[in-house]
């Protein structure tokens, strides 16, 4: 499947949230995602990513292990995406290290996620803080075949029209590119 999705910046984060909340119950969490790369970093170089993601909400704890492939649309940088539940963290982390992968990046994603049917999909909205990064993020996407990846990015453009996002508060930077460049 295919992760149609797009990102903003939320200049009007508390109308956004308003506006989601008449949408669906908001399941906040904070996402504690570890990236890895192979030692030549040619996973980043070929556009892919590696994660472990441990997730920490009201419902408990979980940790998800993710593969992403390169964009399939370079406008909205849409990814197909392979994802599964692991039981250990600590564990998923070693057999990572021990496959030779090295960590790229680590930090912390505090969310607000809103799962909710539009135009016929489900649909999940994220309201995104990152701790090293200045401002309030917006993720809209739902998972499609790689044919339906345009008609899917109109539907979720039309989402987050109705939420008083333009097409010029959509960015493309990455969190991981984002909270390096702090870093530095």
């Amino acid at each position: 499947m295919i992760e149609a999705e797009l990102k903003a910046r939320v200049h009007a984060p508390e109308a956004v949230m308003r506006q989601l909340e008449e949408r669906a119950t908001a399941r906040v969490e904070v996402y504690r995602d570890t990236y890895y790369d192979r030692p030549d970093g040619s996973l980043e170089k070929a556009g892919e990513e590696l994660r472990v993601r441990t997730v920490h909400g009201a419902d408990g704890t979980r940790t998800v292990l993710t593969y992403k492939g390169a964009a399939v649309d370079e406008e909205s940088g849409s990814k197909p995406e392979h994802e599964t539940r692991v039981d250990d963290a600590d564990q998923a982390h070693a057999i990572l290290r021990g496959l030779g992968h090295v960590v790229l990046i680590a930090f912390e994603k505090r969310c607000r996620n809103y799962d909710f049917t539009a135009h016929g999909r489900r649909m999940l909205a994220t309201l995104v803080r990152v701790p090293e990064i200045d401002g309030t993020f917006l993720e809209v996407e739902t998972l499609v075949d790689e044919d339906d990846v345009p008609a899917a990015l109109d539907d979720v453009r039309a989402v987050l029209a109705g939420l008083g996002i333009g097409a010029e508060d959509l960015t493309r930077e990455t969190y991981t590119g984002a909270v390096a460049a702090q870093r530095r």
